[in-house]
């Protein structure tokens, strides 16, 4: 049984509003939700040998969706709040300038691609049997993720992370989230 967890200590961000937060949050509780409830019906489903029906294998597909949802927001919503800019000095930093060419060119197409058309996720992943790290798109929740690679860092870009806030103007709330990343937390995803 998963429990939302508490991100209400992000209230008051700047950049982001209080309305905003509580929307997002509600959004939040309902993937958790649905997880827990997938996951029960599935089980029981598989207890009751209902396992080669239509049904149970479009809700095995759903749960990719609703899992990710729950397990992204996690990660978005831990990755935001204030700290110090990313330090020349920081492993993350090097890294990724030594990826990317530089932390400038990086966050070039960090931010180009989370200013992309469509809804879904920016995630900087890196994998872990080469240590590279790579922006990634990902549509919906379920689809476009890279096998073997842990998210460092993850944005929302579904309309309903920034439309209260900044109507179509994207590329201002991809600003603001760069502004508010943790990069403490960042670091942390990092070195694990």
């Amino acid at each position: 049984m998963y429990t939302a967890r508490d991100y209400s200590s992000l209230i008051g961000l700047e950049g982001f509003s209080d309305t905003l937060l509580r929307n997002h949050f509600t959004l939040y509780q309902g993937y958790v939700n649905n997880t827990n409830k997938l996951s029960d019906t599935l089980k029981t489903m598989l207890t009751e040998g209902k396992t080669a029906t239509p049904e149970y294998a479009e809700l095995k597909r759903r749960f990719g969706f609703e899992y990710n949802g729950m397990r992204l927001h996690e990660y978005y919503f831990s990755n935001l709040g204030t700290s110090a800019p990313l330090s020349e000095s920081n492993k993350l930093y090097q890294a990724i300038s030594a990826e990317f060419g530089s932390y400038q060119l990086w966050e070039a197409d960090f931010k180009a691609t989370a200013a992309m058309r469509g809804i879904g996720w920016v995630v900087l992943y890196k994998d872990s049997q080469t240590g590279r790290l790579f922006n990634q798109w990902i549509n919906e929740h379920e689809t476009g993720h890279l096998a073997g690679l842990s998210p460092i860092l993850v944005i929302d870009v579904f309309e309903h992370a920034f439309i209260t806030d900044y109507g179509l103007k994207r590329a201002d709330y991809i600003s603001a989230f760069i502004k508010n990343t943790n990069w403490a937390k960042a670091e942390k995803r990092f070195k694990a």
